[in-house]
């Protein structure tokens, strides 16, 4: 190909995202923002004082297309068949990202009330009905388990969503998550919820993420462990993946026992499909920053939002492309940003 068709071709891919390129891809580490940079999208937290759990909903009050791709093989989860590109409902109006295990899908039914109060929701009949994806992680381990998001939390967070950048670190979902639990809780870190968002010419991609994996929380820029599994003195991470290539042995661990899950959006019009592919790339930021990822005792679980506030169509190989990279700044952000659980289970610190 010659030079002048290879430039024609780079600015062709440049006016589909509705501006300049960037000159360079920029570091996860210094990918700022947050999802709610993205038009039509706020987030509300709710953090239970009782014990270190909590939930977070993402509101898409005049609806957004969505899309969804569960890789863990532990997950749960509410309203994902909906998702599939086959199947009917278009837009949804909030997702939910809950602690609290299974139980704390049920905060889902408080968000989907307060927005029937408002009369938002899917036409059916004499009523109109929220459509409210959910997804939970586990942190049963941490406090009284007896204590878990319930409807009432799920309204809280509504009634506390706004459009500006919401609160990071042990907050909401992320209040009682933990990483680096590979060995055990012993040798575990502090997980928590972060994110992040990038403009592109006149295309904004945002991520929120709930980390409490079983795996280490990488730096992809560097390699360097930023919060994972700790040696026997609980001084210093080893690097999970490299202790077992060296023939340590992984604790025993029930399947659900952790669980990464997030939300990634832009206000570029996308299709079901294609929010689902978007949804997919995601995971991608996830397998960059999180290691191991996707494990049997994780239910790792990604939901993709279009707003098509832009309006301009979706590039769908440069979204691919900056979406990783947005995904890993919000894991990196979520567990720079947490901080130590009082009382401390065994072992469980946050980051020196």
């Amino acid at each position: 190909m010659r030079r002048r068709d290879i430039a024609a071709g780079i600015g062709a891919a440049t006016t589909l995202l509705g501006g300049t390129a960037m000159a360079q891809t920029a570091p996860p580490s210094a990918i700022g923002g947050a999802i709610t940079a993205v038009p039509g999208i706020k987030v509300g937290h709710f953090t239970e004082a009782r014990r270190p759990t909590g939930c977070t909903v993402i509101l898409t009050e005049e609806g957004a297309t969505a899309g969804v791709d569960v890789r863990g093989a532990a997950p749960g989860t509410r309203e994902t068949d909906l998702l599939n590109p086959a199947n009917l409902v278009e837009k949804v109006h909030a997702i939910l990202l809950s602690g609290g295990s299974a139980f704390g899908l049920e905060a889902a039914t408080g968000v989907v009330r307060w927005l029937e109060e408002r009369g938002i929701g899917y036409p059916a009949g004499p009523a109109r009905v929220p459509i409210v994806p959910a997804a939970i992680l586990f942190d049963l381990t941490v406090g009284d388990h007896r204590i878990r998001p319930d409807a009432a939390a799920g309204y809280a967070a509504c009634e506390a969503a706004r459009a500006e950048a919401p609160a990071e670190g042990s907050v909401g979902a992320g209040t009682g998550a933990t990483v680096g639990k590979l060995f055990g809780m012993a040798r575990a870190m502090k997980g928590g919820i972060g994110t992040a968002s990038l403009k592109v010419g006149a295309i904004t991609v945002g991520a929120i993420v709930a980390v409490n994996a079983v795996g280490d929380v990488i730096d992809p820029a560097t390699g360097t462990v930023v919060a994972g599994a700790r040696d026997a003195e609980g001084r210093r991470p080893v690097g999970a993946t490299a202790a077992v290539l060296r023939g340590e042995l992984p604790a025993a661990m029930q399947a659900g026992m952790a669980t990464t899950i997030g939300v990634v959006a832009t206000d570029a019009a996308l299709t079901k499909a294609q929010c689902q592919r978007l949804a997919g790339a995601a995971h991608d930021g996830l397998a960059r920053s999180i290691d191991p990822i996707h494990t049997m005792s994780d239910g790792d679980t990604v939901f993709a939002l279009s707003t098509g506030k832009a309006g301009l169509p979706g590039n769908m190989m440069a979204l691919g492309a900056i979406v990783p990279h947005v995904m890993a700044a919000a894991v990196l952000r979520a567990v720079r940003a947490a901080r130590g659980i009082e009382p401390s289970p065994p072992g469980v610190s946050e980051l020196g």
